[in-house]
């Protein structure tokens, strides 16, 4: 994950007021709740409220167990992949609407001819096997406008994407207000699985709306990171520490139960692309044998309950691999396991790999190298990998690149970078920029996008 660009931390105009976009309050949360002028603070979870453009009273910024807030509903996450870096948050500057229409863009996509699947070393979406154009947008699934949910896709489908990558997951040790979209509360004395309207029914119209546009969803189960909940949310319920989450007995009895919940919803929908376990797993200081039998474990449970769907990690890729430099990334202790030995699971359906020079103190064009090693390690596992998600201080001549190398490399099937930007026309605001967010039609979207869409095609 990319970590929130520190530009939009900006000092406050007057002692004790935030600063437009920074935090103004949640749970445990001790610096200045009021906003600049021009700003509100605004509930995005319990644990995080922002100061965003608004004359709204500012929330509540109570952190007793039960958060009172029932402002908007979704936040945007941060992308944490440094190893020596903290995760920090930014949010989602989204509607508030809590619009029940189910109305879909008229600008339904193809006619869906059966599931997603590998072909060899690459995918066959719809009848049509190539090398496909995707993107990150996992707020998406926490949108509370209908409207919003179409305007993106309609919009993602016009750009030429086909794999979309979406949360699956929104995980709270407290439930909050009727407003706040969450999908699983997390207790030692009792879990609760969100089926409400605030709930997986956001999920579900995702999936709907995705499969009338013609895209195609990665959906999955649980965050590395503390955003959302993530494998902290299970530790703050069952013990342990993030290291030991993989083999708490009780979390992941509960891992397992939100798994079927979600796939059990989805198991017969074409908009599904695949499964993936986990955001950026890591396992710090752990024998590789963890994660991989955790993987294992998991993926064999998935593909019990769903043989319609392709099943992946999610993990960035660290760990020794042939032709790489020897550097951070490529050391066995990077994310505490093997990359390489991972992808070799039989019920893992494909690779992925993600790609922060920034994040890992290594140069932009070392990037080259790390999609070409992986992608002739996935050659030499039979599999298609995805170079799932990417970014470098959001510059093309960065970028496009790392674009070009993984078209040209035997083994990448696809890739999508971090993260799409929209405009959404229920409240005419942007959605989260993270200094890596590419938004449609506007700033290098023409060179990150429509011409790489273009070279795509002309293959």
């Amino acid at each position: 994950m990319k970590a929130i660009a520190p530009i939009l931390l900006l000092a406050g105009s007057a002692a004790g007021q935030q600063a437009a976009y920074g935090q103004c309050g949640g749970i445990n949360y001790s610096g200045p709740t009021n906003c600049v002028a021009g700003y509100a603070c605004t509930s995005y979870n319990p644990y995080y409220y922002q100061c965003v453009p608004g004359t709204a009273a500012p929330a509540s910024t109570s952190t007793s167990k039960t958060s009172t807030s029932t402002a908007v509903t979704t936040t945007s996450t941060s992308k944490s992949t440094s190893s020596v870096k903290t995760s920090s948050t930014s949010s989602v500057k989204t509607s508030t609407s809590t619009s029940s229409s189910t109305k879909t863009s008229s600008t339904a996509g193809p006619v869906a001819t059966g599931f997603a699947k590998t072909n060899g070393l690459q995918f066959e979406i719809d009848g049509v096997t190539k090398y496909f154009a995707g993107t990150n947008c996992y707020w998406c699934g926490f949108l509370t406008s209908n409207a919003d949910v179409d305007h993106v896709f309609a919009d993602m489908a016009a750009a030429g994407f086909k794999v979309v990558r979406v949360w699956g997951f929104n995980d709270v040790n407290s439930v909050p207000g009727s407003g706040t979209v969450w999908y699983q509360y997390l207790s030692a004395s009792g879990s609760q699985i969100n089926t409400g309207a605030n709930g997986l029914q956001r999920l579900d119209y995702v999936v709907s709306s995705a499969a009338a546009h013609g895209l195609k969803l990665i959906i999955n189960f649980v965050n590395n990171w503390n955003d959302y909940g993530g494998i902290n949310a299970y530790v703050n319920a069952f013990g342990g520490s993030a290291s030991t989450w993989y083999t708490n007995t009780a979390a992941q009895a509960q891992y397992q139960k939100y798994i079927e919940a979600v796939v059990s919803r989805y198991k017969t929908s074409t908009a599904v692309f695949a499964w993936e376990l986990a955001n950026e797993p890591r396992c710090s200081g752990c024998d590789a044998s963890v994660i991989y039998n955790w993987a294992a474990t998991t993926s064999r449970y998935i593909k019990s309950l769903d043989s319609n769907h392709m099943v992946t990690l999610g993990d960035e890729g660290f760990g020794p691999l042939a032709g790489g430099d020897g550097s951070y990334p490529y050391q066995a202790g990077a994310g505490g396991y093997t990359w390489v030995d991972n992808l070799n699971i039989t019920t893992l359906d494909f690779g992925t790999l993600h790609l922060y020079p920034d994040s890992w103190g290594q140069p932009y064009n070392w990037g080259n190298l790390w999609v070409s090693t992986h992608g002739a390690a996935c050659v030499a596992a039979g599999k298609p990998c995805i170079l799932e998600e990417y970014g470098g201080t959001n510059n093309c001549t960065i970028e496009n690149p790392w674009q070009a190398t993984a078209l040209k490399t035997k083994g990448i099937a696809g890739d999508m970078f971090w993260q799409y930007g929209d405009t959404l026309p229920s409240c005419n605001c942007q959605t989260s920029q993270d200094g890596n967010t590419v938004f449609y039609n506007q700033g290098n979207w023409d060179c990150m996008v429509t011409q790489h869409v273009a070279a795509i095609n002309a293959l």
